[in-house]
């Protein structure tokens, strides 16, 4: 990895002054779309000199962030010298999104323009301990990297998503959903792993933004995204920006249930009155299918259920009134759900929200990952304050 003093010496010729700075990063966003264009093109989109973008040019491209390309011409129409042409290199680099879940590992790879190059998953047990889980998480990163060819150097920054309260460090406050989470400094133990920078956030937060990024919010400033189960978490936008809360605990509508103490999670779709473990899907599955069968009993627990995901995500709409609900998490397989709560919202809810299933399904969480850290490469790419910092 190069310094950041280092790339801004070769970056702005030799001189590091904000306003090469400046005029480095305006020039990049010029180029950012990943069209090849001009150099008079840039002259007139960035509206710099052009003496002051060629020196600007040279210094991107030995840095690698830009490349001259070769453009066909009509011979017999081109007047005086041809045109030089110049692309950003988004291949010069890659950004990773990570997703450690209860039962599964996801990790996505994307170039610096967050072109998706790959994916992997990988199956984690449930009793899995926080070392064996870590070690999941790198062997799917590592398999990636293998499958696509990159070399790990090459990453410029990596977006993690996890169940549980996250603090600004990368610490998970309070994990249940997995053992030995509660208390583990992820950020820092990820952070051995890479010599980039590594962002931790909660799973629910990651999911609603990567729908906003790609997904059912394209477009929306207030969402509320619901990773819905026996136990459902959400993350929530607020004029387009993650809204975290003070401490990181902002979502966490599934401890609403202590307020009136109501049904525990466990015994919200349990038939027998014996508790149901949230994370055995397949039991929760079996009700399910009994719910859609008919079964009264197994019908009853459905409702019980749908009852409470309203009750939840009621008190985030009246909290936020989002224009969408987003309905993600095992719970946006059931047959007929936004039906119900479109209409328990609208009965409860001053003034009701759209309500949509989420469009990125399983890679939810990943993709949200994957955003936040080409947010983070963004910044380096484009920071004045600074020196920017890059790698070959």
């Amino acid at each position: 990895m190069r310094k950041g003093s280092d790339l801004a010496d070769r970056l702005v010729g030799g001189d590091s002054s904000l306003l090469r700075r400046i005029n480095a990063a305006v020039t990049l966003r010029a180029l950012r779309d990943g069209q090849a264009v001009t150099l008079t093109r840039l002259v007139g989109d960035t509206g710099l000199s052009r003496p002051t973008v060629e020196g600007v040019i040279e210094g991107l491209m030995e840095s690698g962030l830009v490349a001259e390309v070769e453009q066909s011409q009509d011979v017999g129409r081109q007047r005086g010298r041809p045109a030089r042409w110049f692309r950003f290199r988004a291949e010069a680099g890659h950004s990773l999104g990570i997703e450690i879940g209860a039962r599964t590992i996801r990790v996505v790879l994307a170039d610096l323009a967050g072109a998706q190059i790959g994916s992997h998953a990988r199956a984690v047990a449930e009793t899995a301990d926080a070392e064996e889980r870590l070690g999941a998480a790198r062997g799917a990163v590592a398999e990636l990297l293998r499958k696509a060819g990159v070399s790990r150097d090459s990453l410029w920054a990596v977006g993690v998503g996890t169940p549980g309260i996250i603090d600004r460090d990368g610490a998970v406050r309070l994990g249940t959903a997995m053992p030995g989470w509660t208390g583990l400094d992820l950020g820092a133990r990820l952070r051995r792993s890479f010599r980039c920078p590594v962002l931790i956030e909660n799973d629910a937060n990651l999911a609603a933004i990567a729908e906003h990024w790609r997904g059912a919010a394209v477009g929306m400033g207030d969402v509320v995204f619901v990773l819905a189960g026996l136990s459902p978490g959400a993350g929530s936008l607020i004029n387009g920006r993650l809204h975290r809360g003070f401490g990181g605990a902002a979502g966490e509508i599934g401890a609403l249930h202590l307020l009136g103490q109501q049904a525990t999670p466990e015994r919200l779709l349990s038939t027998t009155g014996e508790p149901l473990d949230p994370l055995d899907e397949a039991a929760v599955a079996r009700v399910l299918t009994l719910a859609r069968e008919g079964d009264e009993v197994a019908r009853v627990a459905m409702d019980r259920f749908l009852r409470r995901l309203v009750h939840d995500v009621a008190a985030l709409v009246l909290a936020i009134d989002p224009q969408l609900v987003v309905i993600g998490g095992w719970a946006a397989g059931l047959d007929d759900v936004l039906e119900p709560l479109r209409e328990r919202l609208a009965r409860y809810c001053l003034r009701a929200p759209e309500v949509a299933l989420s469009a990125l399904g399983e890679d939810v969480v990943a993709l949200g990952a994957l955003r936040l850290a080409l947010d983070q490469v963004e910044e380096q790419l484009f920071a004045v304050d600074q020196p920017v910092s890059t790698r070959s």
